[in-house]
This record gives C-alpha cells, sequence and structure tokens, in this order.
C-alpha cells in the first residue's frame, strides 16, 4: 500500500493528535502512525487516571530545557486558558487541585476522545498498530514504511516522545529519527523519578512509606511539597520536581521544618527545657521519622543541658539536611524525560528543523521538560499547535 498526504505524524500522543488535529482543520490532509493498538496511551494513565492536562499557571520558567528561552514563543502563543477552553467546549467538568494543577473530575479517556473528535473534525486518518520500518527523505518528499505498506508526504512530524515508561511501548524512536537526519541530541536522561538510597542512608528506608511536607532542592531549584520515603529511597513530589535538577554526584537538599525562624531551637530551651530532640520533632513530624532524625543529630539530653551551638547545628542540618542518592529508579519509573532533540535545530515558533525542509519535532521528543503538574501537557499542547499551525 502507498499513500499520499500533506504531513505524517508520528505518535498519537498529546502533541501528535494536537498537531494532526490543528492542521486537518486547517485543510491539510493527515496521516497519524501509531505503533500502540490505540492511541493516548500515556494520557490514560496520567494523573491517576483523570489526566492532570494542565497547569493554569504553567511558563517559561516552568520548563528546563539547553535553552531556556526556546518555549516561550509556542506557550505564548498557546496558554493554559486556550486548552481549558478548548476541554470547556466538550462540557467536560474539571477541577483545580493544589499548584494550579488542573484535572478532569471524570477520567481521562474523556482528553482523548476529545483529541480524537478534533482529529476527526479535520478528516485525519489515524492508523494504530503500525510498527515504522524505515523512514527516507528523497526529493522532498518522506516517505514512512511500516509492516503494512508505505505511506508519503512532504512534511514529517516526530511526535513519538522519550524514553520514559517504557512499559507504556515508550522508546528512544524519536532520537533514532533525529539522528538519522543529523539533529544533535541532548542526552535523555530520566526526570521526575525516584531516587534511590545507598550507604549510610539505607537506614531511611526502614521509614518507607512516612512522607512529610518538606521543602527539597537540587542545583538552584527548589520545590515545597511533600516527599515520601520508600523501600529503594526517596520520592514523591518534592523528590520528584528536584529530581529533574539532579546531577549524579551531587546532593539533594531537604528543609525538614520549613518556615521555622533560626533560633527555634533555642526558643525551645528556653520555654520547655525538659524536652528532647524526639519530642520536638515528633510534634511537626511522624514519629518514626523524628526518631530517626534524633538519632543523626546525636543530642540525647534534655533540651536545657544541650549546649547552644549543638542547638545551631541541629537547626542548620534539619534545615539542609543532605542526601547522597547513589541513582534513580531509571526511564522505567520517570514520568518524563529530560534532553531529547536540541533546540538549536529547531524553529521556535513552528518546531520545524532548521536545516531539513518539512522535518518537525514537538512535545516530550524535543528537549523542553516541564515541571510535575500538568505542565508537560501544556508543553505537547502548545508545541502541537505550532507545528499543526505551520504545516
Amino acid at each position: 500500500m502507498s499513500d499520499s498526504f500533506d504531513a505524517i505524524v508520528l505518535g498519537a500522543g498529546a502533541a501528535g493528535l494536537m498537531c494532526a488535529a490543528r492542521a486537518g482543520q486547517r485543510g491539510r490532509r493527515i496521516l497519524i502512525l501509531e505503533k500502540a493498538d490505540k492511541p493516548g496511551k500515556k494520557i490514560l494513565i496520567s494523573g491517576g487516571g483523570r489526566c492532570n492536562f494542565t497547569n493554569i499557571g504553567a511558563g517559561p520558567g516552568n520548563y528546563l530545557s539547553s535553552n531556556p528561552h526556546f518555549a516561550k514563543s509556542a506557550l505564548a502563543r498557546y496558554t493554559p486558558r486556550d486548552f481549558l477552553d478548548l476541554v470547556e467546549s466538550y462540557g467536560i467538568a474539571w477541577h483545580e487541585k493544589t499548584l494550579g494543577q488542573l484535572f478532569c473530575d471524570g477520567s481521562a479517556t474523556q482528553i482523548v476522545d476529545l483529541l480524537l473528535e478534533e482529529c476527526a473534525k479535520g478528516d485525519v486518518t489515524v492508523r494504530c498498530g503500525e510498527d515504522v520500518a524505515a523512514v527516507r527523505h528523497d526529493g522532498g518528499v518522506y516517505t514512512v514504511t511500516t509492516q503494512h505498506g508505505s505511506y508519503r508526504a512532504p512534511s514529517l512530524v516526530i511526535a513519538t516522545g522519550g524514553p520514559s515508561i517504557p512499559k507504556m511501548g515508550a522508546t528512544g524512536f524519536a532520537y533514532d529519527i533525529a539522528r538519522q537526519f543529523g539533529l544533535k541530541i541532548v542526552e535523555p536522561r530520566p526526570a521526575l523519578v525516584p531516587l534511590t538510597l545507598g550507604g549510610d542512608e539505607v537506614l531511611f528506608r526502614e521509614i518507607s512509606g512516612v512522607s512529610a511536607h518538606v521543602v527539597a532542592g537540587a542545583g538552584k531549584a527548589s520545590f515545597p511539597e511533600a516527599a515520601l520515603f520508600t523501600h529503594r529511597g526517596l520520592s514523591g513530589p518534592a523528590i520528584l520536581q528536584a529530581s529533574s535538577y539532579w546531577r549524579a554526584g551531587e546532593p539533594i537538599v531537604i528543609d525538614f521544618l520549613p518556615g521555622r525562624a533560626t533560633g527555634w531551637l533555642l526558643d525551645a530551651k528556653r520555654d520547655t527545657p525538659r524536652a528532647t530532640m524526639r519530642s520536638v520533632l515528633k510534634e511537626a513530624l511522624s514519629a518514626r521519622l523524628a526518631d530517626i532524625l534524633a538519632e543523626k543529630l546525636g543530642i540525647e539530653v534534655e533540651l536545657g543541658n544541650a549546649p547552644d551551638k549543638a542547638l545551631r547545628a541541629a537547626e542548620e542540618r534539619l534545615a539542609h539536611w543532605q542526601f547522597h542518592p547513589n541513582g534513580t529508579e531509571g526511564f522505567a519509573k520517570a514520568e518524563v524525560t529530560v534532553g531529547g532533540i536540541s533546540t538549536a535545530e529547531l524553529s521556535s515558533k513552528t518546531m520545524e528543523a532548521k536545516r531539513i525542509a518539512g522535518l518537525y519535532a514537538i512535545g516530550e521528543a524535543v528537549d523542553v521538560t516541564g515541571w510535575l503538574g500538568g505542565y508537560n501537557f501544556q508543553w505537547a499542547w502548545a508545541s502541537g499547535v505550532a507545528a499543526g499551525d505551520a504545516l
């Protein structure tokens, strides 16, 4: 079988569906090829099955990239409000959780159905179960060959995502195509991923299941959310956020008692001299976590008998507690990928490759990675629209 289209979109995820719908509704003849048996598989599992479809506060500062300015254009031209208007036009009920995160009241299926309906309005052809065997570019035409035949178009959109969550079929296929056409790749690594602990810090695994509201930081970034101790190390929203900025060999810094004024332990010594470090910590933290922290701090006497210097040091450590992860749980547990197709290769306005006419890259395949909380979906929508409007 050989069939000709105006553009072929590889991948029926959030970015690919949005791009195809936008281009199709502009009168372009669009084909989506998806290797999975149905479209939008990652969308369906997102947000606990309710799809955290955007974040109302999404802006360029919520994204990691080798070029932090690259995302500005697309994000400015298609905003969270624009996607929310689309959601509401379909009568989909939604709610806002913490920190601007928007979820469906019902199911993530509603978002996939919305995108497929938008594609149908543009007469987009969606073919699932199509495993790409080869991509060629000759005479200004891209030919994509699958087990079912060959398809031709003057434009090709890479929207196959990154290698995170391989159990959903994710691979580094986008990078293979990019390399084939000479596009540079920023080394991909797992992001929004749990961290593992070893050595002396294995002790913290004993409190698996315990969480605390902390401020967790890596590099120059810090996040005030919950941290969770696991049987392998550290997780929870604050840790997942910090993991995107963490590099091997660097510490994760946690403030276990955020908002405490300097000198609070000295105040406690004065006000409750017979209190112990354990009892003071248990007022704010779970008993199991308080026990481990108190043991590590090594202040076994009542506060009234503890030297001021030791209490100041304990304060400082509790506010800047360093963990030294020995790794992450890898792409298998990563929600997204940091790195990908270099933004230096792409137009920030159209997402088209600067040196290869008709070749586009969008969504997670590109070196733009959002924070936890709907930001990656907003990048999918915005980059998809940017390319769809240019096809």
